[in-house]
């Protein structure tokens, strides 16, 4: 992936944030949700919410990119929420790590960003992210995550 891509995601980001109009915290259903993310990588999803704006995100996947490998990340996350007519909707970003598990493991940072739709009758998030990844050993490369998913509030 070209450096002009990354510059190009960041850029739409930033456009994207500054039109938005945010809402104040919305309610949750719970703090902690479990499911599926779909993508790259495929497998369990969990978010465990330490306030209205903080969350931590966790993965443990399977990664079908190149050589199939067991996947896994943990992030921490800030939301803004933003107003909608029935339920919760969040832009939320964050600061992450990775390892992926094969011949040869990889380990390096993620930087999610995504957006989360929480139904207001329903304990359920249905949640899309696209994030950039710095691999830092065993040699620097970059790369991109992305994938949608749906998880329940236990």
């Amino acid at each position: 992936m070209s450096k002009r891509y990354f510059i190009g995601i960041a850029l739409t980001f930033i456009l994207t944030m500054g039109s938005l109009t945010l809402a104040e915290a919305q309610s949750r259903p719970g703090d902690t949700e479990l499911g599926i993310i779909l993508g790259e990588p495929t497998g369990i999803s969990l978010k465990v919410w330490q306030s209205d704006r903080a969350a931590f995100d966790a993965a443990a996947a399977w990664s079908f990119d190149n050589d199939e490998s067991f996947h896994i990340h943990a992030d921490y996350l800030l939301h803004s929420w933003l107003e909608v007519d029935k339920g919760s909707m969040a832009v939320y970003y964050g600061l992450g790590a990775r390892a992926l598990l094969s011949g040869e493991a990889r380990f390096g940072a993620r930087i999610p960003v995504g957006l989360e739709y929480i139904f207001q009758d329903q304990p359920l998030g249905l949640f899309f992210e696209v994030a950039p990844l710095l691999d830092l050993a065993p040699s620097t490369e970059f790369g991109v995550n992305g994938g949608i998913g749906i998880r329940y509030f236990l």
